[in-house]
């Protein structure tokens, strides 16, 4: 049996920023996942906002051309509304690899990495991992879920879990070279994705064609929604879809942070913790700063051997802070009718309605800097670790 002080599961970039932070305060740390090379069976559009991007430090090699512009759709296509910003609001990240480059930061920082492993169980301090080689044990003092929206650690640890799912399905390809603005394309139509909206990232060298909503309310099935989405995508007549492109697709947690995200045993991160701002459903950002935070912590508690510092780490204050987005959530979730959505698109044609539609497309607010119960929820956090950049 393996002794270590931390237990990562899920290599994510949760988990990976986690695991690496922990590394890097001289803790040994272990990380699991069952995928056997982090490049495959990625499961988000890996979009960065502002924020994130003035934060932390990502390749740059890794990230797609700026994008300034957003571009809103109502049922039918007709009629959109345009909003540009004058500094860089999104990139896309390559997440293949940027996974990768995340991996070998926290490997060079001491984290033992083991692809291929599943995770399957905790009991009083020991975990069961099934791998490669076999079924092994690891004894951790402390135990962390970075293992996505249904995750078996916050079970297993007696933590909240995410209830409110919508389900997320998205075709990526590389585009010809050409002189659009790099565009973010949203459309809002209940048929197509009900309960969320449909898109299409448009940054000059791929384009992710994608939808989203309540996996039940979905006509024919959200593969199908897709590929009937995808024949009539907007910013793309002209664009050739190539007949091998990459699929990806899965949960999102979209009913905000849950409020117990650690006990005396361990915590959460990201998705896990329901990390994604519940309107906009980004969840980059969230999960990175929440992995600052879990590293500040876990450093505490090891270095002062009180599983008491791990009650500080808790969700409760954001939904405060998120209720007019949860509000929001609810709104956009229960409209059906096509119809509705396009009365009130005037409305986001006017000075007020444009305000709003930048505010939550352009804020920088997506997610607080602090969790904690013990801090503000608006403290600035020191710039954390993460992958260092690498000339493009």
């Amino acid at each position: 049996m393996t002794a270590v002080d931390v237990l990562v599961v899920g290599a994510g970039l949760a988990g990976l920023h986690t695991a690496t932070g922990l590394a890097r305060q001289g803790h040994d740390v272990v990380l699991v996942d069952r995928r056997a090379a982090l490049d495959g069976a990625i499961r988000t559009t890996g979009i960065f906002v502002a924020k994130t991007l003035a934060d932390f430090d990502l390749p740059e090699d890794c990230l797609g051309p700026p994008i300034h512009r957003v571009v809103l759709y109502p049922p039918g296509l007709r009629g959109p509304v345009t909003l540009d910003s004058p500094r860089e609001e999104f990139r896309v990240g390559d997440m293949g690899p940027l996974y990768l480059a995340a991996a070998r930061d926290a490997v060079d920082a001491g984290v033992l990495l083991a692809l291929g492993t599943r995770y399957d169980g905790w009991d009083d301090g020991t975990a069961t991992l099934v791998g490669p080689g076999g079924t092994s044990r690891v004894r951790a003092r402390f135990l962390v879920g970075a293992d996505g929206a249904r995750s078996r650690v916050a079970a297993d640890l007696g933590l909240d879990r995410n209830r409110l799912l919508l389900a997320g399905a998205e075709e990526v390809y590389p585009v010809p070279r050409h002189d659009r603005p790099p565009t973010f394309h949203c459309v809002l139509d209940p048929t197509v994705a009900p309960g969320y909206l449909a898109w299409v990232v448009d940054d000059g060298e791929h384009a992710h064609v994608g939808v989203a909503g309540h996996a039940d309310r979905f006509p024919r099935g959200m593969r199908a929604a897709l590929q009937e989405f995808a024949a009539t995508a907007p910013g793309l007549a002209d664009v050739p879809r190539p007949d091998d492109v990459e699929k990806r697709g899965g949960p999102i947690p979209v009913g905000g942070l849950l409020r117990r995200i650690a006990g005396p045993a361990g915590l959460l991160v990201g998705d896990a913790a329901g990390a994604v701002s519940p309107l906009t459903a980004g969840g980059l950002d969230p999960c990175l700063r929440q992995a600052a935070l879990a590293v500040e912590v876990l450093d505490r508690a090891l270095r002062t051997s009180s599983r008491e510092v791990l009650a500080g780490y808790d969700g409760a204050a954001l939904p405060e802070r998120f209720r007019g987005r949860l509000l929001l959530r609810r709104g956009l979730s229960a409209v059906r009718s096509p119809a509705l959505v396009s009365a009130g698109f005037p409305l986001l044609r006017t000075p007020p309605g444009r305000a709003v539609a930048r505010a939550v497309l352009f804020g920088d607010r997506s997610f607080p800097d602090r969790v904690s119960g013990g801090r503000g929820a608006g403290e600035p956090a020191r710039r954390p670790a993460g992958p260092a950049r690498r000339p493009g």
